[in-house]
């Protein structure tokens, strides 16, 4: 039985105090242990960020990629193994920027990947520069008269795409995040679980206090159902007063791209050894080619 302190490492978070990523990093935690999964039998793929940092204070298999890079390199590791649980950790600077274009391809693909984007709605790492998910009008240093772009919506974009699975959850509602990612985790297909991660030293605006009267769980709204895509329309774009955490939409039953390459039927790269050639086949080969 796999325990939570079996993904306990020894190096300590350096994130600020108050960060919202101290939220998402224990509720992976208890959410990887409560589906009874081993340490080496997942892989966190991150970017550049200040939540790409995940891995470094997880007892897991991590790789650090460059920025935005985060899913082509998760990509090519479900292919490879594809009998080992692939989740990419990272913020909306990396995934919703210049990772944008990947995710996209995840979603039509229907790569068995969890995508976790601790979305701040600012570049912590880098001081507080406006985000793709920064508002019109955020003023930084960057930015002294506002930001002028209209903010990325990540959940209609992805919906757009087809995703298979998309969710929403809110760090300060621990144990509702945790349900939110085992349900992502579990799920076959790519699956996008976008994070209310509060920046408590570049985004104060969009801290607690913002959220904590604001959101509601639309799994919980009467006679929500899930499958239904107008209404998750609907829902993707709603913010402001109200902002809805929870499975925004999930369906069933579309194959996942491992699932359609005919040599990943006979179990996972790593485990399938090498083929022998002989001399025919090289023969073969040459006359093909050469």
């Amino acid at each position: 039985m796999v325990e939570f302190q079996d993904y306990q490492s020894p190096v300590r978070p350096t994130w600020c105090k108050g960060c919202g990523d101290y939220g998402i990093w224990n509720a992976l935690k208890f959410a990887l242990s409560e589906l009874d999964l081993a340490p080496h039998e997942v892989l966190m793929v991150t970017g550049i960020g200040c939540g790409s940092k995940t891995p470094d204070y997880t007892r897991v298999n991590g790789l650090h990629t460059l920025h935005g890079r985060s899913l082509p390199a998760a990509t090519g590791a479900r292919l490879a193994n594809h009998g080992m649980k692939v989740l990419c950790v990272h913020g909306d600077g990396d995934g919703y920027g210049m990772g944008l274009g990947h995710m996209m391809h995840a979603v039509r693909r229907n790569m068995d990947i969890t995508d976790v984007v601790q979305n701040n709605r600012v570049y912590g790492l880098t001081k507080g520069q406006y985000s793709p998910t920064s508002p019109e009008g955020f003023v930084t240093k960057t930015s002294p008269q506002g930001a002028i772009d209209h903010p990325v919506n990540p959940w209609a974009l992805a919906l757009a795409a087809g995703a298979t699975f998309i969710g929403r959850g809110f760090p300060a509602d621990l144990r509702h995040l945790v349900e939110v990612l085992k349900k992502a985790i579990q799920h076959r297909g790519y699956a996008l679980v976008d994070v209310l991660q509060p920046c408590v030293s570049f985004n104060k605006g969009y801290a607690y206090e913002y959220y904590q009267p604001r959101v509601y769980k639309v799994d919980e709204e009467p006679g929500y159902d899930t499958t239904d895509r107008a209404a998750a329309w609907q829902r993707a774009e709603e913010w402001g007063d109200r902002i809805p955490i929870g499975i925004l939409y999930q369906v069933e039953g579309t194959p996942t791209y491992e699932e359609q390459v005919s040599v990943l039927r006979g179990g996972p790269l790593v485990n399938q050894g090498f083929r022998e050639w002989t001399d025919d086949d090289f023969e073969k080969l040459r006359a093909e080619f050469v």
